[in-house]
């Protein structure tokens, strides 16, 4: 088994339930150094789609799944992993009980472009279910997006 860091939608663990059964959440923690952004706005079908990029400055709030490899194959399928949109990457996070080395999807695209509203208020619903500290959901509902979808 692997840990997977979810940073976007995933984050829910009832979403990730449905989607991954044997993958139980393992926690939360923090990816130290990296930024969430959006990018690949023609790929997505409500605007741009999230990723994470390298930033000595920033942190961003990740739900720590340990996944089966039945389970990482099927969400390879739902996050777009099989067609190319996204590769994996392996990271170190940071959590209460010291670091742990996960994987995470990293957007095969430019960044630019907006979110959707809708997809923001997923996120922040997600990041919320998941643990996340209060000012990070605000943070998150805060950013910019546009309105398709919404």
């Amino acid at each position: 088994m692997t840990i997977y860091a979810a940073y976007a939608s995933n984050m829910d663990p009832a979403l990730m339930a449905r989607r991954c059964p044997h993958s139980p959440q393992q926690g939360t923690g923090w990816l130290e150094g990296w930024r969430l952004t959006f990018g690949g706005e023609d790929l997505g079908w409500e605007g741009a789609l999230p990723t994470v990029v390298e930033d000595a400055d920033e942190r961003v709030f990740v739900a720590l799944y340990e996944m089966t490899e039945t389970d990482e194959e099927e969400l390879d399928q739902w996050d777009g992993a099989t067609l190319g949109y996204y590769r994996k990457s392996r990271v170190r996070v940071s959590t209460l009980d010291g670091d742990v080395v996960a994987w995470l999807y990293v957007l095969n695209d430019y960044e630019g472009g907006l979110p959707s509203a809708r997809y923001i208020g997923m996120m922040a619903d997600a990041a919320e279910a998941a643990g996340a500290p209060a000012d990070y959901v605000a943070w998150l509902r805060a950013r910019p997006c546009t309105s398709i979808g919404g």
